[in-house]
């Protein structure tokens, strides 16, 4: 039977990832210039958006998350869930009429903003803790309720005198949170555990009306992610599991999330399944001076645009949302010291081994080439990206030449990841500095090859990520 409160021991471990998770609540939430008029702030909330099921059918959106990863709970173990999102509250403006009545209007203005139509976002928990034996004994189903509302506000202006009002209003959501474990075989005790969250809302577009995002949303969580925690035992890496148990691990089936270890460095009793794809032990920047919600830039450049904004533009801003105001009064008042820290930072130092100058540059077999400095531009006379060519699996590889790639965990770009399996053609064979050799593709099938090719806009990859086709063409 699940219980519905955490320990404070379960809070405390929680509090650090809940510190990225809010991270992922708002992604994207407001962009800046943080005006509701802003066009990129009028399609909203791209992450974790989980829509009514008769609705999703129509479009290319889900109405579900699907998350499974690998356990190793110790006796008498206790599972906390957190489900996490945003409630969409839409919120309209009315002035006050003569009559003592209210008129919808497009915006109200006052001297220190401008109030405008919005959607709030309005942050939603529901907790559970669940004894593991329980989800090895039946699944447990959480249900997701939240009521249909409306609240009104009035709105004073500066001597204190009613001038209009702001009316919110909640649509009906409903969900639920799917939990379940089941024990593997093999030399050690380990679980699956599969969480599912779910839309169970069974609104529909009225009869004769096109599909509306914008009225799918309010009935709709979204940045929809999970906080799980084992009172004892820990979780696998699904990113870097041990190798006993990658076999397992790469079972587990994931759809529009993916979970990764959370919390404390060096911990694995905490996981955050993210539709946003992480890295384990994600952390927020200690040098970042507040939450900035967009979604696509760093602290200092945006910090700097967002100080740079006209009066009119900060009241706009300020009159959309109260994190937008928040945003703009911290660029405002940000000490000169704070963003110098901005700037830039040193996380870490590794010894990083070079020729000493005037050493001979490598080639790609490591062999010197005499004469030429690494550092004096005539090294790059030796080269030839066009003709050079690498041996992979015993095959000579360069430009023109098909390969399937196969990207490393390691050191690849999340997004390569995707890449895995599909074809593609070499388009060059290049050298850096230290004599790694990286081998630039086209991916077969991409509309936008031609167009890479011309700007030399491609895609790279090392020799052991990727495996030459057999007919090489």
């Amino acid at each position: 039977m699940s219980v519905t409160t955490f320990t404070p021991e379960t809070e405390a471990r929680l509090a650090r990832a809940r510190q990225v998770a809010d991270a992922v609540l708002f992604e994207g939430y407001v962009l800046y210039p943080y005006r509701a008029s802003a066009a990129k702030n009028r399609l909203r909330w791209q992450f974790g958006v989980l829509v009514p099921p008769g609705w999703g059918a129509e479009c290319e959106e889900h109405s579900f998350q699907h998350t499974e990863l690998l356990m190793e709970p110790g006796a008498g173990a206790t599972l906390a869930v957190e489900l996490r999102f945003l409630r969409a509250r839409r919120r309209t403006v009315q002035r006050l009429l003569p009559d003592g009545g209210f008129e919808t209007v497009p915006e109200l203005r006052l001297p220190d903003r401008v109030l405008v139509p919005w959607d709030e976002g309005v942050e939603e928990r529901v907790e559970a803790a669940v004894p593991v034996a329980d989800l090895l004994a039946e699944d447990v189903t959480i249900p997701v309720e939240r009521p249909a509302g409306e609240e009104t506000e009035p709105v004073l202006d500066e001597t204190g005198r009613t001038v209009g009002r702001v009316v919110r209003r909640h649509e009906e959501l409903t969900g639920v949170l799917r939990l379940s474990a089941c024990e593997l075989e093999g030399p050690y005790r380990v679980m699956r555990l599969t969480a599912v969250t779910e839309n169970t809302s069974t609104w529909v577009p009225p009869a004769g009306h096109a599909a509306d995002r914008d009225a799918a949303l309010p009935r709709s969580p979204v940045a929809a992610h999970l906080l799980m925690a084992l009172s004892q035992g820990s979780f696998l890496s699904l990113t870097d599991p041990p190798e006993w148990a990658k076999t397992a691990t790469r079972a587990c089936r994931n759809l529009h999330t993916w979970p990764v270890l959370a919390g404390e460095p060096g911990r694995a009793d905490v996981v955050l399944s993210s539709p946003i794809i992480l890295e384990d032990h994600p952390a927020i920047a200690p040098e970042s001076p507040g939450a900035l919600y967009d979604a696509t830039e760093i602290d200092e450049i945006l910090a700097l645009r967002t100080a740079a904004l006209t009066d009119e533009e900060k009241r706009e801003a300020r009159g959309t949302d109260e994190r937008a105001a928040a945003v703009i009064d911290l660029a405002d008042s940000m000490p000169a010291e704070v963003l110098e820290r901005l700037h830039g930072a040193v996380r870490g130092l590794r010894e990083v081994t070079r020729p000493e100058p005037g050493a001979a540059f490598p080639d790609e077999h490591g062999v010197p080439r005499p004469d030429t400095p690494w550092w004096d531009p005539a090294a790059d006379a030796g080269f030839d990206p066009a003709h050079d060519r690498v041996t992979v699996d015993g095959r000579a590889v360069g430009a023109g030449t098909r390969v399937v790639l196969n990207p490393g965990l390691r050191r690849t770009d999340a997004q390569d990841l995707f890449l895995r399996g599909r074809s593609a053609t070499v388009e060059a064979v290049l050298h850096d500095v230290d004599g790694v050799v990286h081998l630039a593709v086209t991916v077969d099938g991409d509309p936008g090859a031609d167009l890479r090719r011309q700007q030399g806009r491609y895609l790279y990859f090392q020799p052991d990520e990727l495996t030459p086709l057999e007919d090489g063409s």
